[in-house]
């Protein structure tokens, strides 16, 4: 890091409300740093069942049957899904699914709500401006985007940029949770009200959501502000440093 990124990286903190850095060695062993990143698009169909892993069906977005390896079971979920036709997104403009990118054995995973152009142009979530403030977001709790999972809980991007509708989440949500059950995180954060309210099942607006934790699927889940949000409104940012202080205190307690 050159002078220059450091004085940009320092910024930011202070912005957050960093007052400090942790030496704790416990918070800085990471795990298995291997990223799960989108397969080959001339992957053989058949490297799910040579993985020992069965195939779902395809119409009804059934479990997959976990192998003890996440990242070979992530691969074949992503191989399933393929360029899904399952929900009316396919018909709407939409380029290409956004699985999910990351360590398939993150202990901090974040869900945002669904891809927006960047990352429908490239397949990976959270790419533009607000993924470029999400990876300052993590790089200011001692960690890299290598070090975490990051999805969505739609794959594909709706028509400008609009909410996902609920026959769209109804037919996608299951491949989260599959996700999720994979990596088995420890800590989730959603982004934005839209993703908090979605996996929590409420109608609270996310100011109210944010600053407790939720017991989900085995995780702790912990709500806060979209980083696009931040965009617009930064001095929201401290609320968010928070809730990332609350994230990584659960982790180290972990």
């Amino acid at each position: 890091m050159d002078r220059d990124q450091l004085k940009a990286h320092l910024t930011f903190a202070a912005e957050l409300g960093v007052r400090g850095v942790s030496r704790d060695s416990a918070w800085r062993v990471r795990a298995d740093p291997r990223v799960c990143q989108s397969p080959p698009e001339d992957a053989p169909a058949t490297s799910s069942q040579e993985e020992g892993a069965r195939p779902s069906n395809p119409d009804q977005g059934e479990p997959m049957v976990a192998t003890g390896n996440s990242a070979a079971t992530l691969a074949a979920l992503h191989l399933h899904i393929g360029d899904c036709t399952r929900c009316k997104l396919h018909t709407l403009g939409r380029t290409r699914v956004v699985f999910g990118v990351g360590n398939p054995n993150a202990d901090l995973m974040f869900v945002g709500e669904a891809p927006g152009a960047d990352e429908d142009a490239q397949g990976i979530p959270f790419v533009g401006r607000a993924g470029q403030l999400l990876t300052k977001i993590i790089e200011a709790i001692d960690l890299k985007r290598e070090d975490v999972y990051i999805a969505n809980l739609i794959k594909c991007r709706p028509p400008q940029n609009r909410n996902p509708e609920p026959d769209e989440v109804e037919t996608c949500e299951p491949f989260l949770f599959q996700q999720i059950d994979l990596i088995k995180p420890k800590v989730i954060v959603a982004l934005g009200t839209f993703a908090a309210r979605a996996l929590l099942k409420s109608a609270d607006p996310i100011s109210r959501l944010r600053g407790r934790v939720h017991e989900y699927r085995g995780a702790q889940l912990i709500p806060t502000f979209h980083p696009a949000y931040l965009l617009r409104n930064p001095s929201a940012k401290r609320e968010v440093w928070d809730d990332m202080k609350l994230a990584r205190t659960l982790l180290v307690g972990a």
